[in-house]
């Protein structure tokens, strides 16, 4: 059967650059090799998928994009963000927004949002093929003539190749799509984790798996100089540190780490200068004179801290009472909470990435279309595109942005 569209990679560009053809009316083949679309999509934002950002400001949302910003006006107009709301609440997704304008479906559930774009490809009877291997891509001058996938040519007018990046490999994205687009002769930025956790040396750290510290404050040092400074909040693990906040500052750590080593201070109490912490220390104890350091811990210091941060007071028995505690004692308290001692041994690898960097550099894409410069009838999506961007929702409207202007215009 001749297609019109043959859509490579059934994860969330994939499926809406499907979805939006078929609705204009193209016969549409999705290939996909895993057994089931959206792999990726369904454990996005550990579950709940962060759908997009509610900045509804153009400009202020491309900034987010760095250097790929000027490449963005034209497909952001085409669907941004207030089109990304409307697609879904159109079709029954009440979508909400939370902290830092990050855009949750309103039951939090990232099958719901698989849902609705399932829909959308039965909606435009797009043919689904899945358990499918796509082995390379023919060409035929400055055309694709077919790809080839488990040894059978599947010809189209039009092919969109949207199979992911490198992050978690074990839903498919193996950078396939990266290898074919070298070998069609397009320049591609090898992916490296730029969205990830750090992984740290510190059992502290390790003892307070799946514990928040909200809205800390983290200092980055290099060779014990402070590199940087932000403030959020941040997920402890049991191989490190993860959340937004680490998330958003992996890529600034990456680069440090090739220049010497890093350290990382945590301070728990961000709105207190140390004399004010230490005051506010000496009012509890005051208070509870006869209540050991470790009965009154949760008082002073993050709740459901103390077995893993008591012990790194040296010289200081947990069970010892506060009003015993001296002057010199005390200060050294509060100079830990201010500054909670971190080791950054790495950053994690692309099994734990958010999102990789790397792709199709933009000079070699027409973003108006989404097609490639080289290959009049190709087009590229989502993740195979080098976009560097935080967490919070952008690299999902990446997703949407890119698949539904490469369906509208194939």
């Amino acid at each position: 059967m001749q297609y019109d569209v043959i859509v490579i990679g059934g994860g969330a560009s994939g499926m809406m650059a499907a979805g939006r053809a078929a609705e204009r009316g193209r016969r549409v083949l999705l290939l996909e090799k895993n057994a089931e679309l959206g792999a990726k999509l369904k454990i996005t934002g550990g579950g709940r998928c962060n759908i997009t950002n509610a900045e509804r400001d153009e400009h202020t949302l491309l900034e987010h994009y760095g250097a790929a910003k000027p490449f963005l006006h034209s497909p952001f107009s085409q669907f941004g963000v207030e089109e990304t709301f409307a697609f879904f609440e159109r079709r029954g997704l009440p979508l909400v927004e939370q902290a830092h304008r990050r855009v949750f479906p309103k039951s939090e559930r990232a099958a719901d949002v698989f849902a609705v774009l399932a829909q959308y490809l039965r909606e435009g009877t797009v043919e689904v093929r899945t358990r499918v291997s796509v082995e390379r891509i023919e060409v035929k001058g400055s055309r694709i003539g077919a790809v080839v996938a488990d040894g059978e040519s599947y010809p189209a007018s039009s092919f969109i190749l949207a199979t992911g990046g490198t992050s978690h490999p074990e839903t498919g994205s193996t950078g396939d799509g990266f290898r074919w687009l070298a070998e069609l002769g397009h320049t591609v930025k090898e992916p490296t984790p730029t969205i990830v956790p750090l992984a740290v040396a510190d059992e502290w750290v390790k003892a307070l798996a799946g514990m928040t510290l909200f809205g800390v404050r983290i200092s980055v040092f290099l060779d014990g100089v402070r590199a940087f400074t932000k403030r959020g909040d941040v997920l402890c693990t049991h191989f490190g540190l993860s959340g937004p906040l680490i998330l958003n500052s992996a890529g600034a750590v990456a680069d440090l780490l090739h220049a010497g080593s890093v350290a990382l201070h945590i301070d728990s109490a961000p709105t207190e200068d140390i004399g004010a912490l230490d005051r506010r220390i000496t009012a509890v104890f005051d208070a509870n004179k006869n209540k050991t350091l470790k009965n009154v811990w949760n008082d002073i210091a993050p709740v459901g801290t103390g077995s893993a941060l008591l012990p790194l007071l040296s010289g200081i028995d947990p069970d010892i009472k506060v009003h015993s505690v001296t002057r010199e004692q005390r200060r050294q308290i509060a100079e830990l909470l201010k500054a909670l001692p971190v080791t950054i041994t790495g950053l994690m690898g692309e099994d734990r990435a958010v999102v990789a960097d790397g792709g199709v550099a933009l000079d070699e894409v027409d973003t108006r279309t989404m097609r490639s410069v080289r290959y009049e009838n190709l087009s590229i999506t989502g993740d195979l595109l080098h976009i560097s961007r935080p967490s919070g929702g952008y690299s999902l409207q990446l997703c949407w942005t890119t698949g539904f202007v490469a369906g509208s215009h194939v």
